[in-house]
């Protein structure tokens, strides 16, 4: 399994001269490249893969907004007046620079930073809960006849008797609603508890898989207030959960390469809490990187 560095980059403050902004820029370009290159590839030949391709089916980003360099605010683009990028939303000119225009930027997503922060700061301050196994998966395909899985080019390990004995032998505890709202009808009443929308902020804590590859769809949405390097950061810790969270589902992929962790067992119950610890280590990390970028883009606007 890949490991995630979400160590903080110190991140540039004041003017930049083109030349150092731009490599920063082709930088961030060539590492999101090198990150969706597979997915392209595959969405060129029409060929789908349930691990690598999620966070661009699951979330409404393409790669070209990933490709996108983002400095955050406070930082002025020396002689960026002519390029494109003086035209994208949120930034402004200021004679021949570019910078970001926090007051048109807060003024249209103020209340969306207002609530991620509120759900980062929420869920960071939970401890984390390590004993759901990654049940989601295996309630989402509860009771469901083969035609009706949502991989359904994957065959179940345990076939769907077996899977659905492990779904009734577990408490599933899922926090999460957006798991949970994709849980057959008849797993819904076997989960622990009943997350909803209006729940999120109270429920969400910070050993959730889910709430880890979130971190991605946050920093996405919080764009352009949010440094590149910590985007890309979130997309590498969000594409290694979702490795996990497979390999721990009840689809057999070794076909593609994907050892099983089998949660049904106590040895893979042990497995999976061991990885899902280091997720909620590295996610509370990007969570308090998240928080500071919010922070200072509201502090900028003074």
């Amino acid at each position: 399994m890949e490991t995630v560095v979400t160590q903080a980059v110190t991140r540039p403050t004041g003017p930049l001269a083109r030349t150092r902004w731009q490599a920063l820029e082709a930088a961030h370009g060539r590492r999101a490249n090198d990150a969706t290159a597979g997915h392209r590839a595959r969405r060129g030949d029409q060929v789908a893969h349930p691990v690598e391709d999620f966070l661009f089916t699951y979330y409404p980003f393409r790669p070209a907004l990933l490709r996108r360099w983002h400095p955050g605010p406070g930082v002025r683009l020396e002689d960026a007046a002519d390029l494109p990028r003086a035209q994208w939303k949120h930034y402004r000119v200021v004679g021949h620079d570019v910078e970001l225009d926090v007051a048109a930027y807060l003024e249209q997503r103020g209340r969306t930073v207002e609530f991620v922060r509120q759900l980062l700061t929420a869920t960071a301050d939970r401890p984390a809960q390590l004993g759901c196994f990654g049940l989601h998966e295996w309630a989402m395909v509860y009771q469901l006849t083969p035609e009706q899985v949502r991989h359904s080019d994957w065959p179940l390990r345990l076939g769907a008797e077996g899977t659905d004995d492990v779904v009734r032998g577990q408490q599933i505890r899922c926090t999460h609603f957006d798991a949970f709202r994709f849980y057959t009808p008849p797993a819904r009443s076997l989960n622990l508890l009943q997350p909803t929308r209006e729940t999120q902020v109270a429920l969400e804590q910070p050993g959730c898989l889910h709430a880890g590859m979130d971190l991605y769809k946050w920093a996405m949405k919080l764009a352009p207030a949010v440094p590149g390097e910590l985007v890309l950061d979130c997309f590498d810790h969000a594409r290694a959960i979702r490795e996990l969270d497979m390999r721990a589902s009840p689809y057999d992929l070794s076909a593609l390469g994907y050892d099983p962790v089998r949660i049904e067992t106590p040895a893979g119950r042990a497995e999976y809490a061991a990885a899902q610890r280091g997720f909620a280590e590295r996610g509370q990390a990007l969570r308090t990187r998240l928080v500071a970028a919010i922070d200072a883009v509201t502090h900028s606007a003074g």
